[in-house]
């Protein structure tokens, strides 16, 4: 019986440590593709002359939509490439590629390209409401974002795993909603060197990421 249950105890700790791991994973995964840092500045630019109360909503609702877009390809962005015939090693392969050159343009933040273009950027401040466009998509939830989530999904065994990713997608809305919050006050801080150190510092992170996704990929379509 003593054997029995130091066997059961083996189980739930390799268990727990195992969702730990996953958490950890995924949240590091799209906090660091997504960087809320980065769209501080644009946050700052579209809401400029808008009261605290607006500003306070307009953060609310750009993580509400950027959660609810992820949740939306971690359940069903498998089954939408599965009906275009794309294999999941494919899928991996290719969230990989898009990492790696979002991965590369964070790590080169002065000469790199835009999640959003100076034009749009003007266009977006004659919008009444930028929560979702382009605060959400694409600045926060971009096609780096997206990749990774279907690439985390296409790693999941089961409903406790997807669970496992879906907090880590409300924890890293919930650290969204906090920097728009406080962008006002931590861009006076930070300044555009310690944006510039941030961003590639979650540049380098995100490459990382980028990588192993190509290499579990290869090697599932291996079976290695």
């Amino acid at each position: 019986m003593f054997e029995d249950i130091l066997s059961q105890s083996d189980f739930f700790t390799t268990y727990l440590s195992g969702s730990v791991t996953l958490f950890f994973a995924a949240f590091t995964s799209i906090i660091s593709v997504a960087n809320p840092l980065a769209a501080m500045p644009v946050f700052l630019s579209l809401t400029e002359g808008n009261k605290d109360v607006e500003r306070i909503s307009t953060a609310k609702k750009s993580s509400f939509y950027m959660f609810a877009i992820l949740i939306i390809f971690l359940l069903a962005g498998t089954y939408i490439m599965s009906f275009f015939g794309i294999s999941l090693p494919g899928i991996r392969i290719a969230g990989g590629l898009i990492i790696l050159r979002a991965a590369y343009a964070m790590l080169n933040p002065d000469h790199s390209e835009r999640k959003i273009s100076e034009e749009a950027q003007e266009a977006a401040k004659d919008k009444q409401d930028i929560s979702f466009s382009p605060m959400a998509m694409p600045m926060l939830s971009g096609p780096g974002s997206i990749a990774v989530v279907i690439g985390l999904a296409s790693q999941a065994e089961g409903i406790m795993d997807l669970l496992i990713i879906s907090v880590a997608i409300l924890l890293v809305a919930l650290l969204a909603y906090i920097v728009l919050r406080l962008a006002p006050f931590s861009a006076r801080y930070i300044g555009p060197t310690g944006m510039n150190a941030i961003t590639r510092m979650m540049g380098f992170i995100a490459m990382a990421i980028g990588v192993q996704f190509i290499l579990n990929g290869i090697s599932k379509f291996f079976g290695v």
